[in-house]
């Protein structure tokens, strides 16, 4: 009998665990759609009822503010994270929630250390963010680049497995996903946006220089993952070749996160009850 698939089965080893050490991208297939419901219908139907989920779990949130969830998207180029945002917040209110692009530093953000612009942009209470690229930019370009040695790709690990250890610490539910495209499903999107002028914004030359160095990449990727993925801030590695179910296992893996906190509504005020407005 084969076995159901989990969604811990994509979960990266914990750093802690010596199976870290053996983790490879290349045992999880970029085109695997291990919880789809048969169609790409069904796949719409099971996101949009598990969006109507999220909203209400989000609005108990937002008015408990006691909790903060924070969402971090990583992935190469094309990879989702932009449409992984609107398939899955699809329905949810905006209300508590706060999205952050990362761009590369500024002057004034390259002045200070790598963590100084992320830490201000972690969620509040009650609040739900999604880092769409992040921290993790900062070990995976500037070490395929040259810009950082080893030694300081590995100091920079444990300074972002101890800032996440402090955001768990305070309060803060941390997951992160690593959108995992093949190549040669990145070559056909990269091409459709160099096709259709209407999507021309969305290429950057850059994008190619990134895409020449797709091993380098992959190797960064995998070395970054198995040494930030612990208990309180897990890696998930999301098959991302199919956009419709992208979205669904994101939007899986949230749902089961924010169900276990036991979101409630704030308890009754004594004094409305029986209120009476004239």
């Amino acid at each position: 009998m084969a076995k159901t698939p989990s969604l811990d089965d994509y979960r990266v080893p914990y750093f802690s665990d010596k199976k870290a050490e053996k983790f490879s991208l290349d045992t999880i297939d970029p085109a695997a759609k291990p919880f789809t419901a048969g169609s790409k219908d069904g796949d719409r139907d099971r996101l949009s009822e598990i969006g109507n989920k999220l909203d209400v779990l989000q609005e108990r949130l937002h008015a408990q503010r006691h909790h903060r969830v924070l969402l971090v998207l990583q992935g190469m180029d094309t990879s989702g994270k932009d449409g992984t945002i609107r398939g899955v917040f699809h329905e949810v209110d905006p209300l508590g929630l706060r999205i952050v692009a990362f761009r590369a530093p500024t002057p004034i953000e390259a002045s200070h250390d790598f963590l100084w612009r992320v830490h201000m942009q972690v969620p509040g209470a009650g609040e739900l963010a999604i880092f769409n690229r992040s921290h993790y930019e900062d070990v995976l370009v500037p070490r395929v680049t040259g810009q950082i040695d080893p030694a300081e790709c590995e100091r920079r690990y444990r300074q972002i497995r101890e800032f996440e250890s402090l955001l768990a610490e305070s309060g803060t539910t941390v997951i992160k996903c690593m959108l995992h495209i093949s190549k040669d499903e990145q070559k056909n999107r990269i091409q459709a946006r160099i096709d259709d002028p209407t999507r021309h914004w969305k290429f950057d030359v850059s994008d190619l220089d990134a895409r020449r160095q797709w091993d380098a990449y992959q190797s960064a990727y995998r070395d970054a993952l198995a040494a930030t993925s612990t208990e309180y801030a897990p890696w998930y590695v999301i098959p991302a070749d199919s956009k419709t179910h992208r979205n669904l296992m994101v939007a899986e893996l949230l749902l089961r996160l924010m169900e276990n906190l036991k979101l409630e509504y704030p308890p009754a005020k004594a004094e409305l009850k029986g209120l009476k407005i004239e």
